[in-house]
C-alpha cells in the first residue's frame, strides 16, 4: 500500500465495516482479459480467516470461470463522502474500502449451500436462519470465497 497513513490494521474496525456492506466484487481473470462482477454476500470470520459466500446461476460466466480461473480478486468500498472545493483539482472524497485476494470455489455439500444461503440472508437482512426447498437448492450455485490476502484503506 502506498499511502500507508491511509492503512487500517485494526480488525474490529476491518470487520465492522465488511459487516454493515451490501455489494463485493469479484475480479477474475478470463484468457488474459479482466472480468468484474458485483454480487452481494455474506461472511465469515473464524480466528481472522475470511470466507465470503455469495449466489448465483449454474451457468454462465461467472460460473465457468469458478472452476476455471479460481484465483480471484476482490474488493469492497463504502463510506463515500464528497469533499469539495473551490478549485477542481481540489475535489477529493472520503472513503473506506477492502481488497484481496483469494480462492474460489463451488459449494456441493447440502449442509454447506445451507450455511453460505444463511450466511448471505443475514449480511442482506440480519436474519440468521431460513428455510429453502430441495429444488432450490440443487437449483442454485453457491460460491465460497477463501481470503488469502487482504487490505483496508481509508480516507
Amino acid at each position: 500500500m502506498r499511502r500507508n497513513d491511509r492503512e487500517i490494521t485494526d480488525n474490529d474496525v476491518i470487520e465492522a465495516f465488511i459487516a454493515k456492506e451490501q455489494i463485493i466484487r469479484i475480479a477474475f481473470c478470463d484468457n488474459g482479459d479482466i472480468y468484474i462482477v458485483p454480487v452481494n454476500y455474506g461472511y465469515i470470520n473464524e480466528n481472522g480467516n475470511y470466507s465470503f459466500y455469495f449466489h448465483g446461476a449454474k451457468a454462465g460466466r461467472k460460473y465457468e470461470l469458478s472452476k476455471t480461473s479460481p484465483k480471484v480478486g476482490f474488493e469492497i468500498d463504502g463510506n463515500y463522502e464528497l469533499l469539495e472545493a473551490d478549485v477542481a483539482c481540489d475535489f477529493s472524497a472520503k472513503f473506506q474500502s477492502v481488497i484481496g485476494t483469494g480462492t474460489l470455489s463451488l459449494v456441493e455439500d447440502t449442509s454447506e449451500k445451507i450455511k453460505g444461503l444463511n450466511t448471505l440472508m443475514k449480511q442482506t437482512t440480519a436474519r440468521p436462519e431460513w428455510s429453502y426447498e430441495d429444488a432450490m437448492i440443487n437449483d442454485v450455485a453457491v460460491f465460497r470465497l477463501d481470503v488469502e490476502k487482504m487490505s483496508c484503506k481509508a480516507k
